[in-house]
Order: C-alpha cells, then sequence, then structure tokens
C-alpha cells in the first residue's frame, strides 16, 4: 500500500513522510477517524514507508524486496491485531493469527472496510469480536522478537476500541516503553472507548471524514457515471465504504431502512390499536434473531435518522445527506415528528438499547420496550402534524 493509493488526506500523508523523513517516528500513534475514513490504509503505507526506509513519499526509491513483501502483507516485521471470536474454525482462545489468511484476504479486497464486514467475512457476525488478554499475550511475544530485516517492526491494532481491559492494562507497559525501533498503531473510530491510560501513551492524528470530489473520483475509476458518483458521495458522507456499499447495491443500511421504515409505519397505527402493537412485537422478535453486531448497527443507524430529521425539521436541509430507498417513504415528510421535545430522550433510548444489546441483554425484551417507548415519544407533538405515508 502506497501513500498515493489513498483517497484524499494528502495533509496526512505529508505530516507523516516527513516526520519519518526526519527521525520522528512517535513509539506509539493512535489514529481515530469515522468509519470509511481510511485508517486501515494509511496505517499500511506509513508501515511501509517506515520499515521499507524509503526517501520520497510515494515509496518507489526504497527498497524493492521489502515493498514486494508489503504487496501481499506478508513482511515478517509488520504485525497485526483485530478482533476476533471464536468460531467453527477456531473452537477457543481465538486470537489474530488463527485468521490471518482471512486478514490479509480483507485489506486487499476491503481494505476501507468496517467490523461488521469483518465478522462477514468470518461468518462469526452473530457474534462479538474482541481484543482479548490471549491476543495481549501473542503481541507481548511477537515483539520481543528481534526485527526480521534489522529495522523497524510496526503493529497495528485494528479496531482498538474493541481491545477488552485485561488485554490494555497487559499492554500499557509495551506501549508505554516498548522495544527499540517498534512502533504502535492503534486505529480506532471511537476514541471515548480507549481507556485514558492507553489514550495518555500515544500521540494521537485525527481523520476527517473523506472529501466529496475524492469519493466521486475513485467510483468514476470503479465504472460509476459522474452523475450517479455525485449522488453516492453526497449520501455516504465521507465514508468511502459506505459508498462502495450503496454503488453495489449491498450496504447494510439498505436492509436497516425496511426495519426502520416497519417500525416507524408500525408505531403511528399503535395508539389505541392492539393490531399495531402485535407488530411491533413481530417486529422485535425479527430483529432479536439477527447478530449483536447486526442490532447494534441498526441502532446507530436509527440514531443518524433521527439526527437527520431533526435536520430538516429545523431548516437546515443543506446539512442532511441521508436518502431513504424505501418507496413511498420520504424523511422530510417524518421529520416533523422529530423536535425539541422528543429527540433527546428518543437519542437516549436509543443509546440504552445498545448499552444493554453489548451486555448481552435479552434482545427480544429490549427491542420490544425500545419499540414501545420510541412509539409514544413519536406521538409527542408541538403542532399540528400529518402521519407520514
Amino acid at each position: 500500500m502506497l501513500f498515493k493509493d489513498i483517497l484524499g488526506l494528502s495533509h496526512i500523508k505529508n505530516h507523516l513522510a516527513k516526520s519519518t523523513d526526519a527521525g520522528r517516528i512517535p513509539h506509539a500513534q493512535l489514529f481515530v477517524g469515522p468509519e470509511g475514513s481510511g485508517l486501515l490504509s494509511m496505517a499500511l503505507a506509513y508501515a511501509q514507508y517506515v520499515i521499507c526506509n524509503n526517501t520520497n513519499s510515494e515509496n518507489e526509491g526504497g527498497n524493492a524486496a521489502c515493498n514486494l513483501k508489503f504487496t501481499s502483507f506478508s513482511h515478517p516485521d509488520l504485525h497485526f491485531a483485530f478482533p476476533v471470536a471464536n468460531s467453527d474454525k477456531v473452537k477457543s482462545h481465538a486470537v489474530s493469527n488463527h485468521y490471518i489468511k482471512e486478514w490479509r484476504v480483507f485489506m486487499t479486497e476491503q481494505p476501507y472496510g468496517n467490523l461488521f464486514d469483518w465478522y462477514r467475512l468470518l461468518e462469526i457476525e452473530k457474534k462479538q469480536g474482541q481484543i482479548g488478554v490471549d491476543e495481549a499475550h501473542e503481541i507481548v511475544k511477537k515483539l520481543s522478537l528481534k526485527s526480521y530485516e534489522g529495522g523497524y517492526k510496526v503493529m497495528i491494532i485494528w479496531m482498538a476500541e474493541r481491545m477488552n481491559t485485561q488485554a490494555a492494562n497487559k499492554l500499557l507497559k509495551l506501549i508505554e516503553e516498548p522495544p527499540d525501533n517498534t512502533v504502535f498503531l492503534l486505529l480506532c473510530e471511537d476514541e471515548e472507548q480507549i481507556i485514558q491510560t492507553i489514550k495518555s501513551r500515544c500521540q494521537i492524528l485525527h481523520f476527517p471524514p473523506l472529501p466529496e470530489e475524492a469519493i466521486v473520483a475513485a467510483l468514476i475509476d470503479t465504472g460509476a457515471t459522474k452523475e450517479e458518483s455525485m449522488r453516492i458521495a453526497h449520501e455516504a458522507n465521507g465514508n468511502f465504504n459506505k459508498a462502495l456499499d450503496l454503488f453495489n447495491n449491498d450496504s447494510e443500511d439498505l436492509v436497516f431502512e425496511k426495519w426502520f421504515v416497519q417500525w416507524v409505519r408500525s408505531a403511528f397505527k399503535a395508539k389505541g390499536n392492539k393490531t399495531a402493537i402485535h407488530e411491533l412485537i413481530l417486529w422485535s422478535e425479527e430483529l432479536a434473531k439477527t447478530g449483536r453486531e447486526v442490532q447494534k448497527k441498526f441502532l446507530s443507524f436509527c440514531i443518524m435518522v433521527m439526527r437527520q430529521a431533526m435536520l430538516i425539521n429545523y431548516g437546515a436541509e443543506e446539512l442532511a445527506y441521508m436518502k431513504i430507498h424505501v418507496d413511498g417513504f420520504q424523511l422530510k415528510k417524518f421529520a416533523p415528528f422529530v423536535h425539541e421535545n422528543n429527540i433527546l430522550p428518543i437519542i437516549e433510548e436509543l443509546e440504552s438499547a445498545m448499552y444493554h444489546i453489548e451486555r448481552n441483554g435479552n434482545a427480544k425484551i429490549i427491542f420490544t420496550d425500545l419499540s414501545i417507548k420510541l412509539t409514544r415519544l413519536l406521538h409527542k407533538k408541538t403542532s399540528q402534524l400529518q402521519t407520514p405515508k
């Protein structure tokens, strides 16, 4: 992976290349950015730049053999840790090494992919992966060895917020005082989930969402028309992974939209209607059958829809990028039902449901309770409203 292969982010590329050329390579760095912003791609390009010790920002003048090993992500001084779970392949004590072949496929085919894409590749989407204490032992073991080529060793920890407390505590000392020429690159989307003792030992670099023009250019290269690329790039809101999914009609958001619209339509029929209440219970049962990662992503999607509706309701339509693709449902007609009297409790209920799903609560009970509460909240009015069709 070369810097030139990464979409946008020229200021970050220049910063990383210049600091490396000047010999200023922090031993622990935390890359923070939203999904689809290129954290993993940038970490791979940076690791290649550091390890292969090139003299220019495009990696083209350095060690050819070293660069060749990076094309298959098999350089012996490049190490990875990422969330995993036990599966049919690994019955217990799963660690990253057990899934390294699948990981290389993922990096090759979906370098902008998200956590759910990774779980789907492993066929563990109904489980909650983590970076556990077994993984921490493996990291300590790997980094205790000398560099294969006598230069830098780089450890990339993808989705570092999935590291549990025991693993984080195990790695604290190593991150603070790693062996010579060892670099930690921790990648995360939610900085708040990284424990403070880890963050305080890292130099933090924030990534913005990708600019629309970069996504448009990349989509055109994949075969999309300019008009289609512009529409998708606006809807993706800086998330290249979502843009690719929309282009390939493979976005999980398309399924989430159907669930959301089904719930909203049942919610508006539920006042004094026993049949609609039964529909809400069936809706809850249907969601309970899915994996917990899917359930959490759906709840995050609902939060996003509510915020978009609030923006539209208060006249900030230029900031609203979302489009619901379900026939007959218009976000603009739904927007008046999300207002100052219910937006905060709605968000609190959705976040509370995510909290309990994360902690293995009974999904059927959680979604039934949530659907009834949100139905009541949506019926709160500040003016005379029309029920969306």
